[in-house]
């Protein structure tokens, strides 16, 4: 049996990225496969429905790592990791990795060391913000992976910036939108938006969950009253990430003065996209969002100073407010629904360009 080639997730992002590039692989080829999930998320709302809702075959293996610092995170991943891959008789065909969350990182670091090759799916985003432990991760992977495969524009740029040589890059498109296309149909059969108690194009969802926005009082305070300000122009419905309600619960502001704004649990991945496609404004600080809205023609604010996805205020509906939630609540109450325009490769079929270069790099045998 050939060597297979191991797959590497471990957060939220990552399943919806990793989702068709495997279902394509089988389709595709007969490549044999491992798909490893780190347990960086480990809970059934930030993991278990999302192998669910998006038919990803069980992990074969289950590295149960959890939550914990930075370091404790990364090095612990990397042990349990690298024992994996010794455990074979003959070294995998390569390691995969996808995002830039803290499994991405530490699996391609092991890989590496020991002689492995691996591709990057997501390749060159940059916020050039080295304060947050993403950008960290991007630059680190980047630098030591053998195939870069870039999702935007921006992400040739910086890669030929950087000096990588351009035969170890392929330009194929967002893999994340792939799950968008397959999945919105099953996701507008539910009736999540009527669940919730709100109306198609009168309300706002808001993610958020990045240190520079939940870690420190001062800011979380200042995040919640801008929410029950927004909240008195039109409903407010926040699934709250595990981290976010752990530092609301801290001060003690796990609930809200205003009923119009709705803290809820985590949503499964179709619950998600059925909020985002009816909203009237996303308000956010994650990558993804950013992207799907974009996709979606759903305006779009980001809470934050940067973003390594330039290309959704270029050619998308995001909005970057920094920090000043005056403006934030200024645009957000403008917000309306621009045309949608087509960015190169956010078409759907990201996942067969992706499997494209591992077969062409790996020599994969396609399917007859």
């Amino acid at each position: 049996m050939d060597s297979p080639i191991v797959f590497v997730a471990g957060a939220r992002p990552n399943f919806v990225k990793i989702a068709p590039i495997i279902a394509t692989l089988e389709q595709r080829t007969s490549a044999p496969y491992v798909l490893v999930h780190t347990g960086q998320h480990y809970d059934y709302a930030m993991s278990g429905v999302f192998f669910e809702q998006l038919g990803i075959p069980e992990p074969d293996v289950h590295l149960q790592i959890g939550s914990d610092t930075h370091g404790a995170q990364v090095g612990a991943i990397m042990t349990a990791f690298e024992r994996l891959l010794l455990d074979y008789a003959q070294p995998p065909k390569g390691v995969v990795v996808v995002g830039d969350v803290n499994s991405t990182m530490a699996a391609a670091l092991v890989a590496v060391k020991l002689g492995i090759s691996v591709a990057h799916v997501e390749a060159g985003l940059r916020s050039f913000d080295r304060s947050m432990p993403e950008e960290i991760n991007r630059v680190v992977t980047d630098s030591i992976s053998n195939l870069l495969l870039v999702s935007e524009p921006a992400g040739l740029t910086n890669l030929a910036r950087e000096g990588i040589p351009s035969d170890r890059v392929r330009y194929v498109g967002n893999v994340m939108i792939d799950s968008v296309v397959q999945q919105l149909p099953k996701a507008l059969q539910l009736a999540t938006v009527s669940d919730f108690g709100l109306q198609s194009g009168e309300y706002a969802l808001v993610t958020m969950h990045r240190p520079s926005n939940v870690d420190t009082d001062e800011r979380l305070v200042s995040l919640i009253a801008f929410l029950e300000k927004l909240a008195s122009a039109m409903p407010v419905i926040f699934p709250v990430h595990p981290r976010t309600r752990k530092r609301l619960e801290q001060l003690r502001r796990a609930g809200t003065s205003n009923s119009r704004l709705t803290l809820v649990e985590p949503v499964g991945y179709h619950e998600f996209l059925a909020l985002t496609n009816s909203a009237r404004v996303v308000v956010t600080d994650s990558g993804g969002v950013q992207e799907e809205s974009t996709f979606l023609g759903v305006p779009c604010v980001t809470l934050r100073t940067s973003t390594e996805r330039p290309v959704t205020i270029t050619g998308g509906t995001n909005v970057l407010v920094g920090e000043d939630l005056e403006r934030a609540l200024a645009v957000a109450l403008e917000a309306s629904r621009p045309a949608k325009r087509p960015i190169d490769g956010w078409d759907g079929h990201a996942a067969e360009r992706v499997v494209d270069a591992l077969s062409e790099y790996w020599g994969l045998i396609e399917r007859p």
